[in-house]
């Protein structure tokens, strides 16, 4: 038997089925689990048996760079009474041939077969819908190729060729990614920095600035005070740069005289309490304004 070249992609065709195997295209329950909507399938090809085969990276690889309708390998089977067949795949000669140094491939190969009996795979195929502008235009249509029989496992002869071939996979895995190499001239980079120039300005503020130091009790009350006469509502931070005090020192002496809102619409603010708080209403101010007035006419 001459196997011919189809450009069909073996490695994937295989991970395909084994997925199928699982039971994402188990043939007896794909009708009852998909979720799409419903399409025709071509059963035409439901009663030819396929084999499921899987063979080394390497013979795949060969596979898909040989071109259409060229003879990648012979497969031999032979029969005995009361024996299993014997399945041999050849390589062809063109598919022996090195390229930019790549090791020498085993040309003989055994498979391995083991009949498929409590499963029911199928190799399918999708043909998808063309886009072109034509009268009649193709669909979407998806086939059934047949139904897998046997599973057959490719296994390369253990001779020296091939020991060669896995020693040089070996070294090839083994060597690595990023080597360390001595530079001859002074390569223009971004290079890492100590300390960064915003961290810089602000040790520098810190320090002409000076430590907060704790002022004696009347002398904040006095300023809180004295704030508190221009605005009714302060939050922490701005009487922190009012008073220069440090901020536990300073929450301390507030909760004396202040009292913390925690709603709406002045959430988060202080303001005094009210035995402190001695504003003068806007009508006052006016005719004691007014009084003044005509008293200097």
């Amino acid at each position: 038997m001459t196997i011919q070249c189809c450009h069909f992609d073996n490695q994937r065709g295989y991970n395909l089925l084994v997925r199928g195997a699982q039971g994402l295209f188990n043939m007896s329950s794909a009708a009852a689990s998909t979720s799409h909507a419903d399409k025709e399938l071509d059963l035409s090809n439901s009663t030819r048996g396929v084999w499921l085969v899987k063979v080394p990276k390497y013979i795949s690889q060969k596979w898909d760079k040989a071109p259409g309708n060229v003879e990648v390998g012979k497969l031999r089977i032979s029969k005995s009474i009361g024996q299993k067949a014997v399945v041999t795949l050849s390589m062809a000669d063109n598919m022996l041939a090195q390229e930019n140094g790549e090791a020498t491939i085993p040309k003989d190969h055994r498979l391995e077969v083991q009949i498929v009996e409590r499963q029911t795979l199928g190799v399918f195929s999708h043909i998808a819908a063309s886009n072109s502008d034509s009268a009649t235009p193709e669909t979407e249509k998806l086939c059934l190729e047949g139904r897998i029989q046997q599973k057959l496992e490719c296994r390369p002869n253990a001779d020296k060729g091939y020991m060669q071939l896995k020693l040089d996979a070996f070294r090839k895995a083994a060597q690595p990614v990023r080597i360390v190499k001595q530079l001859d001239r002074v390569v223009q980079n971004y290079k890492p920095v100590s300390n960064h120039k915003h961290n810089i300005e602000y040790e520098e503020k810190r320090k002409a600035e000076g430590k907060k130091a704790r002022d004696d009790k009347d002398s904040v009350l006095d300023m809180l005070f004295a704030a508190f006469q221009k605005h009714q509502y302060y939050n922490i931070k701005d009487l922190v740069k009012i008073t220069r005090q440090p901020v536990t020192y300073l929450k301390e002496i507030l909760k004396e005289v202040c009292d913390y809102n925690i709603k709406n619409p002045h959430k988060n603010m202080w303001e005094l309490k009210p035995e402190y708080r001695h504003y003068k209403n806007q009508t006052e101010e006016d005719k004691a304004d007014r009084s003044d007035k005509s008293d200097s006419d």
